[in-house]
């Protein structure tokens, strides 16, 4: 829901062309969504790609497909991301290293391909990394020390590649969302905390995948964004402030 609502905002903002990447059947659960992109922008080519974010070679071989496609890219947003919730004491090695693998490993395999693209181009490029506020500050009430971990890791990441990358004109930041309100964040077992979250925000609320599309937009922007590097803006209704 994140990664749709900010490619409708790139859209809306001019861009062209599009690639969504993600599982088979993620994509085939927002094919609905996709169609409505193809009809509301048909001047831009939105394409899809099935593809596992921790399979290197996968992503190297649809990095290639997405570059003979659109030509060049320029703009990557690494959305793909898991989370589970089980106390530090129980969680097993296998939950732990799928959750390392997905956000921290398949967001770095994605920079890696598409990094790589944006070099050897020499028109540089944007990548905005998601990351999150468990990144900077323990969550309460639910355990998910896997996640926690793996957030925190994303951020030292896009300042990693922030150093490394800008002699070549590539810009990489983060976004930190905090609670918001997707499928992830539903179901009547987490009625209990979604209160929490609500109580203990200034706002007094979750946030909608709406109010992170400005961010992701102007992080994307040739002129908006043009001295913005090596940073993490905070998308929590103040949350961190408590």
């Amino acid at each position: 829901m994140l990664a749709l609502a900010s490619a409708r905002a790139l859209l809306e903002h001019g861009l062209s062309g599009l690639a969504l990447l993600d599982l088979p059947t993620a994509l085939e659960k927002s094919d609905s969504e996709i169609v409505k992109l193809r009809q509301e922008f048909p001047d831009a080519k939105v394409l899809t790609y099935p593809c596992d974010v921790t399979d290197a070679q996968g992503m190297d071989a649809v990095a290639g497909l997405v570059r003979n496609q659109l030509g060049s890219v320029n703009i990557l947003c690494c959305f793909a991301g898991m989370v589970n919730c089980v106390a530090a004491e129980d969680i097993a090695i296998e939950q732990w290293r799928r959750v390392i693998d997905v956000n921290t490993t398949g967001s770095w395999i994605a920079a890696q391909a598409f990094g790589r693209q944006m070099i050897s181009s020499g028109r540089g490029g944007k990548i905005v990394l998601i990351a999150s506020i468990s990144g900077h500050k323990v969550n309460f009430p639910q355990p998910q020390i896997a996640y926690n971990v793996s957030k925190a890791a994303v951020l030292h990441m896009r300042s990693t590649l922030a150093a490394e990358w800008t002699r070549y004109g590539i810009r990489v930041n983060s976004i930190s969302p905090g609670y918001m309100d997707t499928v992830l964040n539903e179901g009547e077992n987490l009625e209990p905390w979604r209160q929490i979250w609500s109580e203990r925000n200034p706002m007094g609320r979750m946030g909608s995948t709406q109010e992170l599309t400005g961010p992701v937009v102007l992080l994307c922007s040739d002129i908006g964004g043009s001295y913005v590097n090596g940073a993490d803006i905070v998308v929590d209704g103040g949350g961190l402030v408590f």
